[in-house]
């Protein structure tokens, strides 16, 4: 019975589920260890991310960057390519969907799409750099995405400090007519940051599987990742496939930013530091099998950790850095799928 069970896609989905315990597990020995009570510090947890309209209006608008940063990740993935430079991208598209929204003036239906679209098209152009040189010069686009993460951080920190300071270290705010800012969410969150992003991530969802499962284009980036020879054989053009699976993918990551300048903050400061979303975006995917829905749903949990780990703290005494913790058992049991199959494989032959 349980090998009928378990096999192909149903593996597939136990995997992460599986992750995500035993990441859970060890957290709450981590907290045994240091003498804090496990079911405390998660009944804190769970009650600081669900347990008030407000954090759980935060949870749904920390969720909105992480599903786009998750589906950048998720679609390089699908194309057979490592794009850790989620994060710089991130960067440029906040930075330039800001900008459009300060810097232009016109009606919402064409201000609020042109600053997204600014924020889309300068993640597309950071992620057409390690695309071009990984087609052309065969350069790792590992090595060049990390060190375009570090361009984009310095050169918007200059950028805004030499353009378009204001006091408080930051820019001017954004017009109301490029804002997503929504009273009506907010209203109904007991005024969280809550705004219209969060159903552009849900579509930007539909999109990537629509893109990657139902158009040639979304086969022959698929095709290239599985095996480039074939491809090129077949008649695929090989680079362009190369180039525009890591302009895509660096398009999402832009209007991940995007959100984040239109919709959570309305402006963009001076960085002292990486965000961190676009590198939990390459967690969200691996948790998330590289799927839309799953990105999702990982998102989803994270988004949870996240606004639920201070209430750890307050309530419980637990420090919030645990969560982090956690979510890196958790990537840890997932890069370690083989070993989880490996006692499913172990449990089909038992069952037979």
């Amino acid at each position: 019975m349980i090998h009928k069970w378990l096999t192909g896609k149903a593996t597939n989905i136990l995997i992460p589920i599986i992750a995500v315990f035993l990441g859970i597990l060890v957290g709450a020995i981590i907290m045994l260890f240091i003498g804090q009570n496990p079911f405390t510090g998660y009944a804190a947890l769970i009650n600081g991310a669900f347990g008030d309209i407000y954090y759980f209006g935060e949870m749904l608008r920390m969720m909105t960057p992480l599903i786009l940063a998750g589906l950048a990740v998720a679609f390089a993935f699908r194309t057979g390519l490592f794009n850790i430079g989620v994060e710089g991208q991130l960067i440029v598209g906040w930075l330039a969907s800001v900008w459009v929204g300060v810097a232009v003036e016109a009606p919402m239906f064409i201000h609020l799409p042109l600053s997204i679209a600014a924020g889309a098209i300068a993640g597309a152009l950071w992620g057409f750099i390690p695309g071009f040189l990984k087609a052309r010069f065969y350069v790792h686009e590992v090595i060049v995405t990390i060190m375009m993460n570090y361009v984009a951080l310095y050169t918007a920190n200059h950028l805004i400090r030499t353009y378009l300071l204001v006091p408080g270290e930051r820019t001017e705010r954004i017009s109301t007519t490029a804002s997503l800012a929504s009273p009506f969410l907010q209203s109904l969150t007991d005024f969280s940051r809550l705004h219209y992003g969060f159903f552009l991530a849900i579509f930007a969802c539909v999109v990537l599987w629509f893109v990657l499962w139902k158009t040639t284009l979304g086969y022959e980036l698929r095709a290239v990742g599985y095996n480039k020879h074939a491809s090129h054989y077949a008649g695929m053009n090989v680079n362009t496939n190369i180039i525009l699976a890591m302009v895509i993918s660096g398009g999402f990551a832009g209007v991940a930013g995007a959100m984040e300048g239109l919709g959570t903050y309305g402006y963009m400061s001076i960085l002292s530091g990486f965000t961190g979303t676009g590198f939990d975006g390459i967690a969200v995917a691996l948790l998330g099998a590289n799927t839309s829905i799953g990105v999702f749903l990982a998102a989803a949990l994270f988004g949870a950790l996240k606004i639920g780990a201070p209430n750890m703290q307050s309530a419980a005494g637990i420090p919030p850095e645990l969560v982090d913790i956690v979510i890196a058992l958790i990537i840890f049991f997932v890069a370690s799928s083989y070993l989880i199959r490996l006692v499913i494989n172990r449990l089909q032959k038992e069952g037979k």
